[in-house]
């Protein structure tokens, strides 16, 4: 009977580059399960805990902080060390009262420090949207979770004023829907992947490609510098209007 299932583990040359370790030093390192991330967009606890917040030497010590729950990521106590951490998520360790956002940077995902009244919330971007049988709407978000908007009259949905690409910014660990930001022009964006990856700015145009999804569209923005960058749209994600509403790294902190 053939194996089923992914490989449990995962060479140092396989591993994304972003990843802060060193490729030839050691032949294994840690692959991160299966979860709202994938592997290409995530960063295992176990890493973040040892290399970035350097709050451990070895695995075994930080998988021992992590098992004991002194992490939690978006609220949530996390136990396992393979866990993976992605985009936008919000990494809390109550004994030293910080608090870190993980962000797109030029070099690939980054880890933001950021105050408690952020840490209370994160910004989810909309990925699809299911109309259910009694004519409510169920959200699927980006980071794996799903909000259901309750629909008073399934003939004439007011209630239904979200797009895919739109982002929401929630509670956490609550879930509630605490503002809802719109992908278009004006709009505040960063960009979570591709070539400039990191880059964030105001939209200026979105242009449509004939024969194309949506997500393929082409968009463009300007930042404060005055730089254009341009780029698929499925890589654009809304953090604000002309103001965020999460704060953004400078380049100094990168």
């Amino acid at each position: 009977m053939g194996k089923k299932g992914g490989k449990g583990h995962l060479k140092r040359e396989a591993a994304p580059g972003f990843w802060p370790i060193h490729r030839k030093k050691y032949v294994w390192t840690i692959k991160p399960l299966p979860g709202p991330h994938p592997i290409h967009q995530c960063l295992p606890l176990t890493l973040v805990v040892r290399e970035i917040l350097g709050l451990a030497k070895t695995r075994r010590e930080a998988k021992k902080i992590v098992s004991q729950g002194k992490i939690l990521v978006d609220g949530r106590i996390i136990h396992n060390e393979r866990f993976p951490v992605g985009l936008m998520d919000v990494i809390t360790i109550p004994e030293t009262s910080q608090n870190y956002r993980v962000v797109p940077s030029e070099k690939g995902l980054f880890l933001h420090p950021i105050s408690e009244d952020e840490a209370k919330f994160k910004i989810c971007r909309i990925e699809n949207k299911t109309t259910l049988e009694k004519g409510n709407i169920e959200l699927n978000l980006h980071d794996g979770r799903n909000i259901l908007v309750h629909v008073e009259d399934p003939q004439r949905p007011s209630e239904d004023v979200y797009n895919t690409l739109d982002t929401l910014k929630i509670s956490i660990p609550e879930q509630e829907i605490l503002e809802h930001l719109k992908l278009g022009k004006e709009a505040l964006v960063v960009f979570a992947d591709g070539n400039n990856i990191g880059k964030y700015g105001i939209v200026t145009s979105i242009v449509e490609q004939t024969g194309q999804k949506r997500k393929n569209f082409l968009i463009t923005i300007q930042n404060e510098m005055g730089e254009a960058y341009q780029t698929v749209l499925n890589y654009a994600f809304v953090v604000g209007d002309k103001k965020p509403r999460i704060s953004l790294p400078s380049k100094e902190d990168l």
